[in-house]
């Protein structure tokens, strides 16, 4: 495994991490905690340290995997986990914006993690208005000297939100998440220099363009109700899995196109770490490799 620098955080993170939305049995697959204790034992053994996750991952369900599964040995991972999205509460949506909320959904995912402390907080996929509210930002940042916090984030919705990046470093931001693929490359004319230039840290998530280039779909592929890709309109899977597969015409054959797929990511020097979504031990193994490539 390589590590790189998670911008002024100083942290040094694996360049292949692990995202865990499928652990809130979001991709058409139920995971139990024996499943998910083995993926942690082998990606600890590929020298993999990050895992990011979100209270909306299943609410708190991803999250008490992870933290069953890193419970004796906490010390050696970066946990990284977000807020905005606490769909089991009865509150109106915007509310889980709000300061006061946002520090309950932080006590919950401690709770869930089994931990005292997150390394990455970060706040997930919100609107312009939603991250423009000081409250919010000066509740985070007592957690952060609370010892509660280590670091806080901004989980982009899309590369086209520069102007949550600009504000990250007056907002006490030091790491930005976004979407970053060889289909969608959009952060590297937006995102990426503006990170480089606040020398922030940046997490790519799906670097497989949700599983797409892993090379394991073709246009006409049917997805199970309980995948949130069976969620999309069809002719927007049949479009990008067609871009996939156009793509990936460029792997050598003797290369895995997923993890071609992590590598192409990590050209990029902004890229800190990807996290790609992982099912399976051979996936996780796939994946670390294009940190050799």
């Amino acid at each position: 495994m390589k590590y790189r620098r998670l911008g002024k955080t100083g942290l040094q993170v694996s360049s292949v991490g692990i995202g865990t939305w499928q652990l809130g049995n979001h991709w058409g697959k139920q995971f139990e905690q024996d499943e998910v204790n083995n993926i942690f034992a082998r990606a600890s053994e590929l020298g993999i340290n990050l895992v990011d996750t979100a209270e909306c991952y299943g609410h708190h369900v991803s999250e008490n995997f992870i933290g069953q599964a890193l419970a004796s040995s906490r010390d050696r991972w970066i946990i990284a986990t977000k807020f905005g999205h606490n769909r089991c509460s009865e509150l109106p949506g915007e509310a889980h914006w709000q300061a006061d909320q946002v520090r309950l959904q932080l006590e919950a995912s401690l709770h869930a993690l089994k931990t005292d402390y997150i390394d990455i907080y970060q706040f997930h996929s919100g609107t312009r208005e939603q991250l423009d509210n000081d409250d919010l930002w000066t509740m985070l940042n007592k957690q952060v000297q609370a010892g509660k916090v280590r670091y806080l984030g901004i989980s982009i919705g899309q590369p086209s939100q520069l102007y949550q990046v600009d504000r990250a470093t007056a907002l006490g931001v030091s790491v930005i998440q976004t979407i970053y693929n060889a289909i969608n490359n959009k952060a590297a004319e937006t995102v990426l220099p503006s990170c480089q230039r606040q020398d922030l840290g940046v997490l790519a998530r799906v670097p497989l363009a949700s599983g797409f280039l892993s090379g394991k779909y073709q246009p006409d592929a049917q997805f199970p109700v309980n995948d949130v890709r069976a969620e999309r309109k069809p002719e927007v899977n049949q479009q990008q899995i067609t871009q996939a597969l156009a793509v990936l015409e460029n792997v050598p054959a003797n290369v895995e196109p997923a993890s071609w797929a992590c590598a192409w990511c990590l050209q990029h020097p902004a890229i800190s770490s990807v996290i790609p979504g992982i099912k399976t031990i051979e996936q996780l193994q796939i994946n670390a490799a294009g940190a050799d490539l």
